[in-house]
């Protein structure tokens, strides 16, 4: 039962970060960074979400006991919001708009310089971040990934 209910939030968080993802498809055209921007704002929002703080905080007390747990979130939701991250990325690249040699990396990487910032603002999720801080952060994310990344 407590697998299922875990499994479950997976998969609403899954839900969220594909259609946060999902917005480089639509903007693929467009200015970059701008694009950027709005995905990794959907992306810290769900990040920041409580049932995400939740989800996490049940992983870290039970992941002793339950090692399985995280093979279940990971499976279900990080592993395909990743793949689904990293291919953006690789199309955006053949574009011509990004230049990354291993699109895994660059995702694992945005992925990185969003939520570790959240984590510290946060206070582990005790804080609720306004939309400002959370734009903020968005912002210094993406200006750090395209400076890594970008094709110009």
């Amino acid at each position: 039962m407590f697998r299922a209910a875990i499994a479950a939030l997976a998969d609403q968080a899954l839900t969220r970060n594909l259609a946060a993802v999902d917005l480089l498809r639509a903007g693929a055209g467009t200015d970059l960074q701008a694009v950027l921007e709005e995905v990794g704002l959907r992306l810290a929002e769900c990040y920041c979400d409580e049932r995400s703080w939740a989800l996490r905080r049940l992983l870290q007390a039970e992941v002793t006991n339950l090692p399985d747990l995280l093979d279940i979130v990971r499976e279900r939701a990080s592993d395909k919001v990743n793949e689904a991250l990293a291919d953006r990325f690789a199309r955006l690249a053949l574009a011509g708009h990004l230049s990354v040699s291993d699109p895994a990396v660059a995702a694992e990487q945005f992925g990185a310089l969003l939520t570790a910032p959240l984590e510290t603002r946060s206070q582990l999720g005790t804080r609720t971040l306004p939309e400002k801080e959370l734009t903020e952060v968005t912002q210094n994310a993406v200006r750090t990934f395209l400076r890594a990344f970008s094709n110009g």
